[in-house]
């Protein structure tokens, strides 16, 4: 099993910035990806934020491009999530997953709010 807790949420002003963390623990492959993703409004998919391959491959939502960064300590299994100029519509429940192989695995989710 793959336990994954996010951290660094929380209330910000338009224009302000934070920071995700994502800590990785269980059992995992020498292989494995890693992302963001948000969920906007309960009725609405979840939607790539981010994501970090193993070969360090990198994907962005295009409206975060230029704003957001992910990052990542491989071998301490940590993945973070700078996230600057944030906008009210970046509002969301964030979540972390972990794939490798066949199975993904999801953090609980934090709440990002951005205030205008």
């Amino acid at each position: 099993q793959v336990q994954l807790v996010e951290s660094g949420g929380g209330l910000v002003q338009s224009g302000g910035s934070l920071r995700l963390s994502c800590a990785a623990s269980g059992t995992i492959s020498s292989i494995y990806h890693m992302g963001w993703y948000r969920r906007q409004a309960p009725e609405m998919q979840r939607e790539l934020v981010a994501h970090i391959t193993s070969r360090d491959t990198i994907d962005y939502k295009d409206s975060v491009k230029g704003r957001f960064t992910i990052s990542r300590d491989y071998a301490k299994k940590l993945v973070y999530l700078q996230m600057n100029n944030l906008k009210p519509e970046d509002t969301a429940i964030y979540y972390c997953l972990l794939s490798q192989g066949t199975s993904a695995y999801w953090g609980q989710g934090i709440q990002v709010t951005v205030s205008s």
